[in-house]
Order: structure tokens, then C-alpha cells, then sequence
């Protein structure tokens, strides 16, 4: 018999999920006699626990659900995939892990009132931030205000334009709870986000709740960055978000435990389980890393396999594979590579993207320089987390087409870099709506439903069947209204 083991950290998770689990089941869905004896509301750092988990999850959730393949990481190994083509796909199961986790946050909001903890509250509002932002970034228009109490099967659909305004002011007031002195204790080990299972609360205090602090500003400086292409956009704003963010890579946010693996592992075990999953894009290896030429990116032996020729291959968005699957004609997702190993971090912010972030507002600012020193320091950060030697770094940033100079940076080739530095990440399908998906070589599908790039999704058909007030979504093309010409 094959014999497995679970680390402390591992067993902890599964414990304060299963409180939480328990609690909350109790408290939303019995309503009979309590046994004084038993408690009916899940444990505040049960909470915690489930929400910064799965907060993380749902970063790599909403990435892999259909994003990855919008913006040409992943194509499809199966020729006309629904996904490849921008046909209409029903996600459901998303919708419900993102609400199931707004749902906790609501909770731990209150029990975070209740309990008088800043630190929880703050945390939780932080998060609340998150989800919804990457829930209205989706579909535009979603129920927020009338969502999570319980008493209304049909709640409305909050304007998402005013949705966005909410998640700032969320980060804002999660970034004044977190500054006060905490009055509860928070368990390090059940913050997955920026915990540590060996820290004392006092330690969490001193370092990690800054950290949150941090990880609140540059969820903002993302939020911010986002609307420019609105009247609404300020490049001032967003860098002084960025002034308070990340100074380094140890400060981000990343999910490090997991009941069993980085969900990203579980794509590339599929993969080498003959379960066709993880497959990467022509956009993504060829045009964009430059495989198999000497302008190649040194980032891709740390990201993917080679083939069975010795080399990298991408896969045809709507062709699918070319080979039988099982020959490694093609690459894909492995357990080798930095971001899909069994314990690989599953980031929710990094400190690259807030350096992307700055040299694009900066340049928006009419500050070339500083535009200039934050883009080489993203590249160059990313570089060194996932484990590219200084030499091939070096060699990469004095290329002709990267170390263009700060006179001649422009946002595309922030943007590109970008594009490549933050592998994985949904943010990459809100930068690709901004930049109307203007990447080198970017080509629609073979076979594409739609004559432009998908700009949203339909509803869920679990939605529009329960809800009477589910908006009806016209083309995929129709665009957000951030997402203006």
C-alpha cells in the first residue's frame, strides 16, 4: 500500500477549514435549538483560515477557468475548444467559489465586529476587495449590496463602475483597521496570504499585519492603474498607491499551504496523468518568448518542457495539439516548473506587477526616468524569484529590444514585459482589455466565434435560472465600462 504523509502546516489547514466548514454550515442553514455546549459560529482564525486560502484560490481559479486561454497562455490540446474560440461557456462553479468566499468574508466581518478585532476586520476587508474585484472584472455588473445576508434569493445587480468604487473604499478602510494595535489575537498559521505557522502573534503583529498593509496599497495601485482608459484615471494616484506597496519580493502576497498541492501541480500532474491540461499557447512560447531563437526569453526552461525535438512548441489556439498528446510534441505545464510544482506559492499580488504598474503610471506622468528604473526592476525581480542566473539576466536587460532607454519606453513594451513577468496571473486579462490586446504577433483563434477578442463573460446559467434580475449579455465583444475605445 502506497503511503502518504501531510506536513504540521498541512494539518493545521485541514483542521481550521473543517471548523469553518462546520461553523458556518450550522450558522447559515439549521435554524433549530442551539446546544449551548456547541458552538454556532465558526471560529474567527477558523475564518481566517478558509478566506486567505481561498482568496488565493480563486486568483488561480479565475486564471484557469478561461482567462489563461483569452490571453493566449493556454491553448487548447482539442481543436475548437469553447474556451479557444470565444464561444459562450458556462461558469457557474466559479461564480459559486467566489461568492461561497465572499459569503466567509461577510461573516468574518462581522464576527470581526463583534469580536472587536481591527486586525480581522481589516484582513477581511482587504480581501472582500479582492474577490469582488476579480468577480466584477468578469461580468461587469454583479450583486454586492444585497448578496450575503441571507434573506433575498434575488438580489439586484450593483452597477459595476460603482462595484469598482467599493472595492477602493474597502481597501481603504481595511488599510486603517490593520493600523491600529491589534485587541485579538490573530493565529499566524491561519493566515495563509502572509502567515507564518512558526511566528508568534507578536511577530505577526510586528511584520505581517505591514505586509497586509503593503498588499492592500498595491491591490489599489491595481485598481487604480486599471481605469486608464477612463477620465476618471490619475497616474498620481496611482503612485502614490505604489509608494506604499511592496518595496521587495518577501513582502507579497502567496499562498504557500495547501490540503494537498499548489492547484497549479494538480494541472500539470493531469498532464503527465494523461489528462490533457496545461498547455501552452504559440502566442505565449513563440511570439512572446521567442522560443528556439537567440532572442529567446531565459525565463522559459524555468517555466515549461522541451519537446521531444529538443525545443519549444507552442500549441494553435483553436487548431489544438498537433501530436498524439502523449508525446510531448508540444509544451505545457510540469511539475518542474517554477510556478506549478507540488509546493510552488500561488501569488495573489507580487511585488513585479506594483514595479509594472509604477513605470506605466510614471510614464503616463510624463517621468521617464523613473518609468525606466521601475520597468527594468520588474523584469529583473522576476527574474530572480523564478531562478534565472544574474549572468542571463544581465545579458536579457542589455538586449537591444529591452534596454530600450528611458527616452524610448513606451507603454507596449511595458506592458509586454509585463505580459510575460506575471505568467498565469487574471490580472493579464484586464492588462490585455487596456492595451486591446495589442501584444506582438497576438492573433485571433483559429475558428474564433466572435471577429475581435472576447471583452467579458456571459452569466452563469446557475445565476439567470435563480435570479430574474440576471442581466442579459449580448456579444462577448461588448466591453466594461472601463474598458472604453
Amino acid at each position: 500500500m502506497k503511503k502518504y504523509s501531510i506536513n504540521p502546516n498541512q494539518l493545521l489547514c485541514c483542521l481550521l477549514l473543517a471548523v469553518t466548514i462546520i461553523g458556518s454550515s450550522c450558522k447559515k442553514y439549521l435554524d433549530i435549538n442551539n446546544d449551548p455546549n456547541r458552538p454556532t459560529e465558526a471560529p474567527i482564525n477558523g475564518l481566517l483560515a478558509a478566506t486567505t486560502q481561498n482568496t488565493g484560490l480563486n486568483v488561480f481559479r479565475v486564471a484557469n477557468a478561461g482567462p489563461n486561454y483569452y490571453v493566449q497562455y493556454f491553448a487548447s490540446p482539442n481543436a475548437s475548444s469553447p474556451t479557444d474560440i470565444y464561444d459562450r461557456v458556462d461558469y457557474s462553479t466559479l461564480w459559486r467559489n467566489l461568492y461561497d468566499n465572499m459569503t466567509d468574508l461577510y461573516d468574518l466581518q462581522e464576527l470581526s465586529i463583534k469580536s472587536n478585532s481591527s486586525a480581522h476586520l481589516g484582513m477581511a476587508k482587504v480581501m472582500m476587495a479582492i474577490n469582488l474585484s476579480l468577480t466584477t472584472n468578469l461580468w461587469g455588473d454583479v450583486p454586492f449590496s444585497e448578496a450575503f445576508k441571507g434573506d433575498n434569493l434575488t438580489p439586484k445587480f450593483d452597477d459595476a463602475q460603482q462595484l469598482h468604487t467599493q472595492c477602493i473604499t474597502l481597501l481603504d478602510e481595511g488599510i486603517a483597521e490593520l493600523r491600529k494595535t491589534p485587541t485579538v489575537n490573530v493565529t499566524p498559521a491561519a493566515d495563509f496570504m502572509h502567515g507564518n505557522a512558526a511566528a508568534s502573534s507578536a511577530a505577526w503583529n510586528t511584520t505581517n499585519r505591514i505586509w497586509w498593509i503593503r498588499t492592500a496599497f498595491a491591490i489599489k495601485a491595481r485598481l487604480l492603474q486599471q481605469l486608464s482608459k477612463t477620465t476618471g484615471y490619475s497616474a498620481t494616484a496611482v503612485l502614490s498607491a505604489v509608494d506604499s506597496a511592496y518595496t521587495n519580493n518577501n513582502m507579497e502576497s502567496r499562498v504557500t499551504v495547501f490540503t494537498l498541492r499548489n492547484p497549479w501541480a494538480q494541472v500539470a500532474r493531469n498532464q503527465a496523468g494523461l489528462v490533457l491540461d496545461g498547455w501552452l499557447s504559440t502566442q505565449f512560447i513563440n511570439n512572446s518568448m521567442n522560443a528556439n531563437t537567440t532572442s529567446q526569453d531565459p525565463r522559459l526552461p524555468r517555466l515549461t518542457n522541451l519537446t521531444r525535438f529538443n525545443d519549444y512548441r507552442g500549441t494553435r489556439n483553436g487548431v489544438g495539439r498537433v501530436g498524439t498528446g502523449t508525446t510531448n510534441d508540444e509544451c505545457y505545464l510540469v511539475l518542474a516548473g517554477y510556478y506549478s510544482g507540488d509546493a510552488s506559492p500561488l501569488f495573489v499580488s507580487t511585488y513585479e506587477e506594483v514595479k509594472f504598474i509604477e513605470a506605466e503610471a510614471a510614464l503616463r506622468a510624463a517621468n521617464p526616468t523613473r518609468a525606466y528604473t521601475a520597468y527594468l526592476e520588474g523584469i529583473r525581480a522576476n527574474m530572480n524569484k523564478i531562478g534565472v542566473s544574474a549572468t542571463d539576466r544581465d545579458a536579457y536587460l542589455l538586449r537591444a529590444t529591452v534596454g530600450v532607454g528611458s527616452g524610448a519606453l513606451t507603454q507596449a513594451r511595458i506592458l509586454e514585459e509585463k505580459y510575460k513577468a506575471l505568467f498565469l496571473s487574471p490580472v493579464t486579462f484586464d492588462d490585455a482589455r487596456r492595451f486591446n490586446y495589442a501584444y506582438t504577433g497576438f492573433q485571433l483563434p483559429v475558428g474564433a466565434i466572435l471577429t475581435s477578442p472576447i471583452r467579458r463573460l456571459d452569466y452563469p446559467s446557475s445565476e439567470k435560472t435563480r435570479n430574474s434580475k440576471t442581466p442579459n449579455v449580448g456579444a462577448l465583444t461588448t466591453r466594461l465600462w472601463w474598458d472604453v475605445n
